[in-house]
């Protein structure tokens, strides 16, 4: 990692150069943050399981059609990524009432939604990542009206994905977070999906229990944070119960991709 050139380092990951024109190495780490960066905990092995949970969905999303950033897993860590201009926009979807809607709505978690809810949310950690409508989007240019609705259109073609996806493995999607990058290809430009989609970014409910399976855990002081992503990965079928996501260092993958 050393001799790379990094170019961005992040709450929970960092890029460096990718070995060709147009992409860029992806390293998961471990660090766990909370409310806006004020509660901060490394949880050994946290990012070893997000690297395998996002590239399954990340692949799963491919074979659907929706176009993401994702190139392939190098090792534990790592991952090999498009080079996209982010979008300053999280997108988020919505299902059940959890969160900041409950708070703002004075709605009891777990209330099943009417439908689900696109929200957006600026990208600005200094100004806590406020809420913003479609009008402050396009009055500041962050992305045009085409590209919203494009954004919105994927988000819910990703919601359906990942709302079967886990309940064919007994969790309950409440909600989750996508990002968006643009790539360009000569004169050409393209919204892919990017960043990452694991339990950081989507809250995971048991069906039969209701545990949290996501970062809640951490943010409520629940414990047992990496144990959960554990069992994510395990009913998904990408980690096996031989491994140890503990390990700190990047194990390189073989050529089958084990």
């Amino acid at each position: 990692m050393a001799r790379r050139k990094q170019i961005y380092e992040g709450k929970a990951k960092i890029l460096f150069e990718g070995p060709e024109p147009g992409t860029i190495i992806q390293y998961f780490k471990d660090d766990a943050t909370a409310f806006n960066n004020k509660k901060h905990a490394v949880l050994e092995g946290k990012g070893v399981l997000n690297n395998r949970i996002s590239e399954y969905i990340m692949l799963g999303l491919e074979r659907i059609g929706v176009t993401t950033h994702f190139i392939r897993r190098l090792n534990m860590r790592e991952q090999l990524v498009r080079h996209v201009e982010i979008v300053p926009i999280e997108v988020v979807v919505r299902n059940i009432a959890a969160g900041t809607i409950s708070k703002r709505l004075g709605i009891e978690d777990g209330t099943v939604l009417p439908r689900s809810i696109i929200e957006f949310y600026y990208k600005d950690d200094k100004l806590g990542d406020p809420l913003v409508s479609e009008e402050h989007i396009t009055a500041f240019n962050w992305a045009n009206p085409q590209e919203i609705d494009d954004m919105m259109a994927v988000a819910l073609r990703i919601n359906d994905f990942l709302s079967g996806l886990f309940s064919g493995v007994g969790i309950k999607l409440v909600d989750f977070k996508v990002e968006f990058g643009r790539q360009y290809e000569g004169d050409m430009m393209r919204l892919i999906v990017a960043d990452e989609i694991s339990p950081d970014s989507c809250r995971l409910w048991d069906m039969e229990s209701g545990d949290i399976m996501d970062k809640d855990r951490f943010r409520k002081d629940l414990g047992d944070v990496t144990d959960a992503y554990r069992e994510v990965a395990r009913r998904l079928g990408v980690l096996r119960e031989s491994e140890n996501p503990g390990q700190s260092g990047p194990v390189l993958v073989s050529d089958n991709g084990d």
